[in-house]
């Protein structure tokens, strides 16, 4: 089983809720290209602040409609080597629309060195520094869910609401075991409403 919960020891959410993920959003769009492209690539891919300093034009699939993501959790080959895993999340067009203005992705993925060149060269955390900044901006409350993990979190609770198969949003979220995704399946409150209302509709 795994040790992921979306409750801290005090029971606490750990993730972002519908409403907190669409004000986030909202403030991130009205922010400068790079702190508004980078809001949106964690909200739009559920990615680590790690995975996304890593990712380059060449990772961006304009006419495929994906963001390729790095897993950088550690696995192991059949000979116990480490193993590098690669996945492609699907994005929304809007979103590429605006990546690709703001950073010029298409003329980059022109020239090798500009196609290998981090889209943020930034470390994490000044990545943890603008999210908060947004998130605060956006009224969340001072919690344990106002951070990038939270908006991780809130992307497989989404995903969970909108019908995403679990082996799926494994996939997208670079999860090791389904086990691990299965969390999501266990969302609670307004979360766990909607899905049930799935049931009856």
């Amino acid at each position: 089983m795994s040790e992921m919960s979306l409750h801290d020891r005090d029971g606490n959410r750990l993730y972002l809720n519908a409403e907190e993920r669409a004000a986030f959003l909202d403030v991130a769009r009205k922010r400068p290209a790079r702190d508004r492209t980078l809001c949106e690539t964690l909200h739009h891919t559920g990615c680590r602040p790690s995975e996304l300093i890593e990712i380059s034009p060449a990772r961006v699939d304009l006419s495929g409609g994906t963001v390729t993501l790095r897993s950088l959790k550690k696995r192991k080959d059949g000979a116990g080597r480490p193993r590098i895993v690669y996945r492609a999340v699907p994005v929304p067009p809007d979103y590429l629309d605006t990546l690709n203005t703001a950073h010029g992705i298409r003329e980059a993925q022109r020239t090798p060195k500009k196609a290998k060149a981090p889209i943020w060269p930034l470390s994490r955390v000044r990545i943890w520094q603008i999210v908060k900044g947004v998130m605060i901006e956006a009224g969340l409350p001072d919690a344990p869910h106002r951070s990038p993990k939270g908006l991780r979190h809130g992307f497989g609770i989404n995903a969970t609401v909108k019908g995403v198969p679990l082996h799926m949003l494994s996939k997208w979220m670079g999860h090791a075991q389904l086990s691990t995704t299965a969390i999501y399946a266990d969302a609670v409150g307004k979360e766990e409403q909607d899905i049930a209302a799935r049931m009856w509709s």
